[in-house]
């Protein structure tokens, strides 16, 4: 474990004193090694000027043909500069991996093993060393050399298929499949350092995007299983009618809706002045409005196509029926709820306009520290820590190292 310490006065957030040493890069990895930080892990990313993370440079993939934000990914981290291309820089890698607990890394299967960072080479370097490999297939298995990013860990884990209409294509899975694959590496990480509690031993924890995508399919794969044909369900559900998203009087406010029970059907029918819908035998049960979901369907876009959609979702809610808008973005980063829980949040630093992130996701009453603590570091920011105070380097052996691009 590492000597990291809470200031004076403050508990020790939940992972203080872990130790991660970084390779992860794009997406996926780095969210997974940034939730352990907003846990309090002391996490060194390990980069190179002429290997930054694709996060750091333009990327039109992601819209952008400036430099990306990094926050989302890569705040609380400490930065340094190593080139593993070369072998002081593997020694060195190698180094900081010997004072942590977690190395972390989300290249395809066997680079690490060809830059001399493998499983066996770390654990010869830290003997209970803890390693992530987060990876499209997995480490093993026939398709373990594919490349892969986002939408295909969705396509080849099926939830791609599944997501979308019954009449049309299936839809592409972006951000949510790198994200929640980097969620489920957050949880194994924390899984197996309980175990090296318990055991002392080493721990290489392989996972793969495509096979988090097929934990999601649910029941289709239940259906599948038994020789039944799953089909796209589009926003509808087995058993509720109405329910899904539905056009109001104002471009682009969409309301979401969900009724399960006849007295929300009820409540819902009054609110929008059709009463006489609430007793009328085709839909005033259930089971009948599954069976006519279609025409339920246009009946409630009918009403709803001239109501006010924060209007009458706050209506409904007070009636007991499961209703909201469809917020965008721009409504999130304005919402006062997540403001106040700080799932939202409020980033600084010098030089840099104000702007909101996504902060901690869980809250711990007796270790409030936990959440986004500094903005992400410039490229090679952390190196006096690490290589000085951490890796006792002297100012002259790190200028020689910076010289032969070592430290580059």
């Amino acid at each position: 474990m590492s000597d990291a310490r809470p200031p004076a006065g403050m508990p020790a957030s939940p992972l203080a004193g872990v130790r991660i040493a970084d390779f992860t890069i794009h997406a996926a990895g780095p969210f997974c090694t940034h939730m352990l930080s907003q846990m309090g892990a002391e996490c060194i990313k390990i980069e190179s000027r002429s290997r930054p993370d694709a996060f750091r440079k333009p990327h039109a993939v992601y819209g952008r043909m400036e430099a990306a934000t990094f926050d989302q990914v890569s705040s609380n981290k400490l930065s340094v500069r190593l080139n593993l291309k070369d072998a002081e820089g593997v020694a060195l890698a190698r180094r900081i991996v010997a004072l942590s607990d977690v190395a972390a890394e989300s290249f395809r299967p066997g680079v690490m093993r060809r830059l001399g960072l493998d499983f066996d080479a770390l654990c010869a370097a830290k003997s209970d060393i803890v390693m992530l490999s987060l990876s499209a297939s997995g480490q093993t298995g026939p398709d373990s050399h594919f490349a892969g990013y986002a939408p295909l860990f969705g396509a080849w884990g099926g939830l791609g298929w599944m997501s979308g209409y019954s009449d049309g294509p299936p839809v592409e899975m972006r951000h949510v499949m790198d994200h929640t694959a980097g969620l489920h590496a957050a949880l194994a990480v924390v899984a197996a350092l309980h175990q090296r509690r318990r055991t002392g031993r080493p721990q290489h924890v392989d996972l793969a995007a495509r096979e988090v995508a097929s934990a999601m399919v649910g029941d289709a794969l239940v259906q599948a299983s038994l020789g039944e044909q799953p089909v796209r369900p589009g926003n509808g559900h087995a058993g509720m009618s109405p329910h899904g998203v539905f056009a109001t009087a104002k471009p682009d406010r969409w309301l979401t809706l969900a009724v399960r029970t006849d007295a929300q059907w009820q409540a819902l029918a009054a609110r929008l002045g059709h009463a006489a819908y609430a007793t009328d035998p085709r839909y005033a049960h259930a089971a009948d409005r599954l069976v006519r979901w279609q025409e339920v369907d246009a009946l409630v876009g009918d009403w709803l196509a001239s109501v006010d959609a924060d209007d009458i979702s706050a209506l409904l809610q007070a009636d007991g029926v499961a209703a909201h808008v469809s917020w965008t973005i721009a409504d999130l980063a304005a919402d006062g709820h997540l403001r106040a829980r700080g799932a939202v949040t409020q980033v600084e630093a010098a030089g840099i306009p104000s702007r909101a992130a996504v902060g901690a996701l869980a809250r711990f009453s007796a270790t409030p520290d936990v959440g986004i603590r500094r903005l992400t570091p410039a490229l090679g920011q952390d190196e006096d820590y690490v290589f000085g105070e951490l890796l006792g380097m002297s100012s002259d052996t790190r200028r020689a190292l910076e010289a032969r691009e070592v430290i580059y």
